[in-house]
């Protein structure tokens, strides 16, 4: 499939606003025609077409850009001074999907950033002596797996942490975000990745969880922040990464979800965006395009072949927009042409190219070894259906389809929490694995 190899002019697959204009339908055509231009050298609409082979990941450009952020940032980002877990998160996730080897000073920096943000009571905060939210504990704990050393483990205090999550857990299944804030479904997502990640998941912090996230999918198919509000992707990765963690995505209405999901590729740019109506956007690449591979599991649970996948989503499509439209000559990734790079989007931008090349496939022969949260264990690579757009040299490093970060990483950090348990089903997956 994909965008640029198209006889048609790509005109054809633009918006069409039957006659009405709005404002939101001229900023839609004025978004297609931006990536139109982009596009047009590689299509067959242009006098000598450049080859789509030669579409490059400027990856030394990216990973100077991602670095450049540990010297200095530019002072628009003190926005984001109570975000500092996530500046870490998006930072060393890019970089460790780019294949770059963090360095130790790296890794001891981002260490002691996160002690000092670990709030006595449990969970982190944005920084230090702030109170703990759910969204900075998330990424302060995929940080420190992705340091992936001990002293990074052990920095996490376990005990007050699953206090932290039962504090802010509600008798109908649903999170707030910190003590006394709002509830939404991201909050039900960042509680049972960290709980997984940690080794701990308990009945009363799962007790009517999947329930809620059940009552937030909406009469489009998709997950909203809570029950009664919008579709939005985000909100719907993260209701459905964390029923996958729950072990209960049956509670969806399948066939609505999926025409929901796969609606959200917009036909000409080949991206993804996020709402009904709204326009393409890089990061979505990851929280529309993340949804697949869960989705691929669940259409296989439901009796049909892994091969659906491929009319729901052109994984082709996707890539060629990242990489012809979200790339700065410089460095970095951004939403779209009109817009600037910035870390949020290049984390997320590759996050979602990752999973665009690496085939994700869950092992069900195996899911009775693997209980709880150990289920997490059970994806692999589908090496077959490998697909990388342009140069072989734009692969990127595998990530876990739904907690985020390298696949590597999530094993080691199992191997941590879980021990035995963990090791066990580690080898039963390469034994299955190579038995393939």
């Amino acid at each position: 499939m994909g965008v640029l190899n198209r006889e048609e002019d790509l005109q054809t697959y633009g918006y069409n606003d039957d006659g009405v204009e709005t404002d939101s339908s001229e900023v839609q055509l004025e978004t297609e025609e931006s990536i139109r231009r982009i596009f047009f050298p590689y299509t067959q609409e242009s006098p000598m077409p450049l080859p789509i082979a030669s579409l490059e990941l400027r990856k030394l450009r990216h990973v100077k850009y991602v670095l450049g952020a540990l010297d200095r940032l530019a002072s628009h980002w003190t926005a984001l001074d109570a975000s500092k877990p996530w500046l870490c998160y998006w930072i060393l996730h890019a970089l460790d999907l780019l294949g770059y080897r963090i360095p130790e000073r790296l890794a001891l920096r981002a260490i002691s950033t996160m002690q000092h943000i670990q709030s006595p009571t449990g969970g982190f905060g944005g920084g230090p002596g702030q109170e703990a939210h759910l969204a900075t504990t998330y990424a302060a704990v995929n940080t420190l797996a992705i340091i992936g050393t001990k002293e990074a483990y052990d920095v996490i205090n376990r005990e007050t942490l699953k206090d932290f999550l039962m504090s802010v857990k509600q008798k109908d299944g649903s999170f707030t975000m910190t003590v006394g804030g709002e509830v939404d479904v991201r909050g039900s997502y960042c509680a049972m990745s960290a709980a997984t990640i940690t080794n701990i998941v308990t009945p009363e912090l799962t007790a009517n969880a999947a329930e809620f996230i059940a009552r937030c999918q909406t009469y489009e198919g998709g997950i909203g922040g809570f029950p009664g509000v919008e579709a939005h992707a985000g909100y719907t990765f993260c209701g459905l990464a964390a029923l996958e963690l729950l072990g209960r995505t049956d509670i969806l209405n399948l066939d609505m979800f999926t025409k929901w999901s796969s609606s959200r590729q917009m036909s000409m740019e080949g991206g993804f965006q996020g709402r009904t109506n709204k326009l393409v956007d890089g990061c979505y690449a990851f929280w529309t395009g993340g949804i697949f591979p869960i989705l691929g599991k669940m259409l296989e649970t439901a009796g049909q072949d892994q091969e659906a996948l491929d009319f729901v989503y052109d994984r082709d499509g996707l890539q060629e927009y990242l990489l012809a439209a979200c790339q700065s000559k410089t460095g970095g990734l951004r939403d779209k042409p009109s817009k600037s790079v910035d870390y949020y989007h290049t984390c997320y931008c590759l996050s979602g190219l990752s999973l665009s090349q690496h085939q994700m496939s869950f092992r069900h022969e195996l899911k009775d070894i693997a209980p709880g949260g150990l289920s997490a264990l059970l994806w692999s690579e589908n090496y077959e259906k490998m697909r990388v757009v342009g140069s072989p040299s734009n692969v990127l490093e595998t990530t876990h389809p739904v907690l985020n970060i390298r696949m590597d990483k999530v094993r080691k950090a199992f191997l941590h929490y879980y021990g035995k348990a963990a090791e066990d089903v580690i080898e039963e997956v390469d034994i299955e694995i190579i038995r393939s």
